[in-house]
């Protein structure tokens, strides 16, 4: 009874203001750091050129999505709210780019990262107790990942160069797949998935920069992608955060 009275608030609670503030609570110090430095970045770098609609769209969706990646960090299901309304946008702004293996990286986003926890809120609780690593399931988790992989470049790549031609299809179609791997095991919960948050923010850094300097989207994409890289360094470097130092973190947590 008590289980379905939690479930029926949390469901409730993403109309709360008071939730989200109880959401950033709790994060570890370079979080709270690295957030405020990586929002005056992307409103800096937005604001320093022309501001029109596609700029200032760009801006909203870095700052909602750069929240949702430490949320992440921090095992918080804020991804659930600001991931889905950042990923619609980002939708929009890398189908003007022509970026369209980023589109449906997108749409993995809010499939097996935001639906889940606005439709189920019991998804997102005590993530930090169920953290894992592929080697816990043996040669199956790798072998289903890089065959999953394979699947998913093979479609992207072939979308972007017969369904939906796309200018830098290579690097478009590997961006997109190294992302919806790493939402997959996002998903599953295992810490693995930042080794491919890492590789993704790097390609992401490369594919913005590239689109940017062909003159299809401004710089705030570019620059935003290397705050999301910041992010993977601080969830594998402090230790307070769970997916890479499980038992530290349970520690602090267990009273």
């Amino acid at each position: 009874m008590n289980n379905s009275l939690d479930q029926d608030k949390a469901i409730t609670s993403i109309f709360d203001p008071r939730w989200y503030v109880e959401q950033m609570r709790g994060w570890t110090f370079s979080s709270y750091v690295l957030l405020m430095f990586g929002l005056g970045i992307i409103v800096g770098t937005t604001i320093v050129n022309k501001l029109t609609m596609w700029s200032v769209l760009t801006m909203l969706a870095g700052m909602l999505g750069f929240t949702c990646t430490i949320s992440i960090t921090n095992v918080r299901p804020l991804n659930g709210v600001f991931g889905l309304t950042s990923a619609i946008i980002y939708i929009l702004v890398a189908a003007r780019a022509r970026n369209f293996a980023d589109v449906v990286l997108q749409f993995s986003y809010i499939v097996l990262l935001d639906i889940p926890v606005l439709l189920m809120p019991s998804w997102a609780k005590n993530v930090g107790a169920r953290v894992r690593k592929l080697k816990d399931v043996g040669w199956r988790g790798f072998l289903g990942t890089a065959g999953f992989f394979v699947i998913v470049f093979a479609l992207l790549y072939f979308m972007d160069t017969h369904l939906f031609i796309s200018p830098r299809p290579v690097i478009d179609a590997l961006t997109g797949t190294i992302g919806v791997t790493g939402s997959l095991l996002a998903t599953l919960r295992f810490s693995d998935q930042y080794y491919f948050w890492i590789i993704q923010s790097v390609m992401s850094i490369v594919l913005w920069g590239v689109t940017a300097l062909q003159g299809d989207a401004n710089l705030t994409l570019f620059f935003t992608y290397m705050l999301y890289f910041a992010n993977d360094m601080v969830s594998l470097f402090d230790k307070g955060v769970v997916w890479f130092h499980k038992q530290n973190y349970l520690a602090a947590h267990e009273h």
